[in-house]
């Protein structure tokens, strides 16, 4: 029976699958061997592979790691979540991790620095999610927020009363709680909400964290809180949270699979892993990524993403066998 994968706040998985929670590196495990070698007994796989990168992607990995478990019991899976900014500087700067999880397509500064490293990478997109804005559910006077307003919340001159975003809203302190600036989601917010407008930089005086589940932490306890992150930590939390609709300039609409599959949704994103074409070399990295894009159709409704299109996924496989038969 396939597990159902829901983000659990403040929770990490452990099992054969290592988890580092809300930390760059991940915890060293005695039983896995180094990085770079693939040790083998009767056929079987075994070895380590180290992921790092998006908060927002890492539950769809463990899901996916879990699921390869049963599979491959030997191979021990470190996942850490750095944000998305962190696993691009583990990816092209150190070279210490084989898979980096992505919310964002990779930067030309971090290309560059993988260029540099001489570090060869194949992007494969693995689904997509609704950003999702929230409150805390003692904010009844807001249902939807407009790219106006959402500026003025997250602008430079950032809005610390309701009543500043508009002026029909009652004067009450008005918290924000956000990703930090490794994270894919914050760039992707500005690239998004504050970046057409010409605003170059976000407000400065918010909390601040790399970890989604801290930050739908921080909008739970704090009354006339606002934040955003990836639309499965706001499903694992829904009787916790309010999330708001977006009006992009067409009319409001809510995040939701339908309004991300038919691009409705303003604030909807791409999902990817990038793997290093070396590593692919490594049976185990090549098995466990060929897993992965099999397996992530069927898992991902469950993290509470939106699955990519079977033929969009059936191009990234043919991507991906071809980056294997070079790297052999």
């Amino acid at each position: 029976m396939r597990r159902t994968w829901r983000v659990g706040i403040g929770i990490c998985v452990m099992a054969l699958v290592a988890v580092a929670c809300g930390g760059a590196e991940p915890p060293a495990t005695e039983e896995a061997p180094a990085l770079g070698t693939d040790a083998t007994e009767g056929g079987e796989l075994s070895g380590s592979i180290e992921i790092d990168g998006s908060s927002t992607v890492e539950p769809l990995t463990l899901a996916v790691a879990e699921e390869y478990r049963a599979q491959a019991p030997d191979v021990v899976v470190n996942v850490g979540r750095s944000g998305t900014g962190g696993g691009f500087e583990r990816f092209c700067g150190t070279g210490d991790i084989q898979i980096a999880d992505a919310s964002r397509p990779i930067e030309q500064e971090e290309a560059d620095l993988c260029a540099q490293n001489g570090i060869e990478y194949v992007e494969l997109r693995v689904g997509t999610d609704a950003l999702t804005m929230v409150t805390n559910p003692d904010v009844q006077f807001v249902d939807c927020l407009t790219t106006e307003e959402v500026q003025a919340i997250w602008g430079p001159d950032g809005a610390t009363s309701w009543d500043q975003v508009r002026p029909d809203f009652p004067a009450e302190p008005l918290a924000v709680f956000a990703p930090g600036a490794d994270s894919g989601t914050y760039d992707f917010f500005n690239e998004t909400v504050l970046e057409p407008a010409g605003i170059e930089q976000p407000r400065q005086d918010y909390n601040s964290s790399e970890d989604d589940n801290i930050i739908a932490q921080g909008v739970i306890g704090t009354p006339g809180a606002w934040g955003y992150f990836g639309f499965a930590f706001f499903q694992a939390s829904a009787d916790q949270l309010k999330a708001l609709a977006y009006d992009a300039g067409e009319g409001c609409v809510e995040p939701s699979v339908e309004t991300a599959q038919d691009d409705s949704y303003g604030l909807t994103r791409p999902l990817f892993i990038y793997v290093r074409t070396d590593a692919l070399a490594e049976p185990r990295v090549a098995d466990f990524v060929t897993f992965y894009l099999n397996t992530v159709s069927g898992v991902i409704a469950d993290v509470g993403y939106i699955p990519e299109p079977e033929a969009d996924l059936a191009e990234a496989q043919m991507v991906l066998e071809q980056a294997i038969a070079g790297a052999g």
